[in-house]
């Protein structure tokens, strides 16, 4: 298993911020991330996915990140095969 954030979603959400707070404008509906000296950063967070057998193909192959080629190498063909990734 490992952990997945769909790039996407997360550039996206990383422009509307850097343009919003370039403009001086005020970050709404994100959270505060507080640094180690007390600094409050505004922040949007997502929640990871755990990438697992069954959802391989409709997170990370789906979003482009890995093609299942990629994925499913000489070593791991017959884990692939078993689980239908193609």
């Amino acid at each position: 298993m490992t952990v997945y954030k769909a790039l996407k979603p997360e550039a996206e959400q990383a422009a509307t911020l850097a343009v919003a707070l370039a403009k001086g404008q005020a970050v709404n509906g994100t959270s505060t991330t507080n640094t180690a000296g007390g600094a409050a950063i505004p922040s949007f967070l997502l929640v990871p996915v755990a990438v697992t057998v069954d959802n391989i193909e409709s997170t990370v192959v789906a979003d482009g990140f890995y093609t299942a080629a990629q994925i499913c190498t000489a070593d791991y063909a017959a884990a692939c095969a078993t689980a239908g990734i193609k």
